[in-house]
């Protein structure tokens, strides 16, 4: 069952080629990191503070695209965890059909946040259960 998260912390270094953002759990406590690029981490900043920019960068591209193609983007899943590496889906809907498109988390969450409202974002329990350490017995 997915979770309902949301961004709660991005941490950019400019002396580290990976930037951290932090996903909370909504009505929870939990909370769920992910390694990112320092383009993304700076994309998803951008947009939480609100900052304009002249020309459409990628994922207010991805965001203009499918708009106007008639989409609607509905929401981010990070689903799988497979060999250290995250596996999320952009859900969109298109002529009464969901639609998932494989996308690294990061480019997702970007999106997610260059969207007015920004998408919800959710993590499957299996995902959770591996990164916190939660279920194994």
């Amino acid at each position: 069952m997915p979770v309902p998260m949301e961004l709660s912390r991005i941490i950019i270094s400019e002396v580290n080629d990976q930037q951290v953002i932090y996903l909370k759990e909504i009505g929870g406590e939990r909370t769920f990191p992910i390694v990112i690029g320092f383009f993304e981490a700076t994309s998803i900043d951008r947009h939480v503070k609100s900052i304009p920019s002249p020309r459409p960068p990628t994922h207010d591209l991805i965001v203009n695209v499918v708009e106007g193609l008639g989409g609607e983007l509905q929401d981010v899943i990070i689903s799988e965890l497979k060999d250290q590496t995250y596996y999320a889906r952009l859900r969109i809907r298109h002529d009464g059909e969901l639609i998932e498109i494989d996308a690294r988390p990061s480019d997702a969450i970007a999106v997610a946040v260059t969207c007015d409202p920004p998408l919800p974002i959710y993590v499957n329990e299996d995902v959770l259960n591996d990164v916190l350490g939660e279920g194994n017995s």
